[in-house]
């Protein structure tokens, strides 16, 4: 399992397999939130299936999908809820792990945390944040 470290509380991964979800928890993770939408690719595993394994797992679970269409407000609201319900720690994934830091950082950023840090915490986890640089910037500046 490739998982990443964003922030010392937040973890972002691939697509992870209802038997990584035991791994997760090993990890020590206490919350999963999946940014992928069911059905994106044949084979993966379906969203319920992740949250019926961390269910069983003792992990808490939410499901912020997050497809082809624009990022939205509604999409960072939401994963701004998911992320203040979540425990800690926390393991996001999308199908590369890109959504889900993409979402944490704008959702985090709408939060007040400072974008350029944000962008560095990305980079060291080998994520490029640059596209979202001013939407960012305008977030944290509300």
């Amino acid at each position: 399992m490739d998982v990443r470290e964003l922030d010392g509380s937040v973890a972002a991964a691939p697509q992870i397999t209802v038997e990584e979800v035991a791994q997760a928890r090993a990890r020590g993770f206490r919350s999963i939130v999946n940014n992928r939408p069911d059905a994106e690719e044949p084979g993966q595993p379906s969203g319920a299936e992740i949250e019926a394994a961390a269910h069983a797992a003792g992990l808490s679970y939410a499901h912020v999908p997050l497809g082809r269409e624009p990022i939205s407000a509604a999409h960072i609201e939401a994963m701004h809820a998911a992320l203040e319900a979540a425990e800690r720690p926390a393991l996001l994934y999308c199908r590369s792990g890109t959504r889900s830091t993409v979402l944490w950082a704008l959702a985090s950023a709408a939060n007040g945390a400072d974008p350029a840090a944000l962008t560095d915490m990305a980079a060291e986890a080998g994520y490029d944040l640059s596209p979202y640089a001013e939407l960012m910037a305008s977030l944290a500046s509300r």
